[in-house]
């Protein structure tokens, strides 16, 4: 099997959201938590646990938001 992108969990303060996703994304999401499961030995009981860092992921990967994002802070400070 291929590294998977995501491959760890950060256990942070968390912000709740409730969304709802399409049906083809969730079997996606349960698909994927069990493929992260089989890799790290470790089954995935919530497949929601794997969005933030799929969010994250994404968007530290996504040049231009990177761009954009230095240039609206300069500092490095997020926000």
């Amino acid at each position: 099997m291929a590294k998977l992108k995501i491959d760890s969990l950060v256990d942070e303060k968390p912000v709740k959201l409730n969304l709802e996703l399409p049906a083809s994304v969730h079997r996606d999401l349960a698909a994927y938590a069990e493929a992260v499961g089989v890799q790290n030995g470790q089954p995935i009981g919530d497949p929601a646990k794997l969005i933030v860092p799929m969010l994250t992921r994404f968007m530290a990967t996504d040049r231009a938001f990177v761009r954009s994002r230095r240039q609206l802070h300069p500092s490095g400070k997020k926000g």
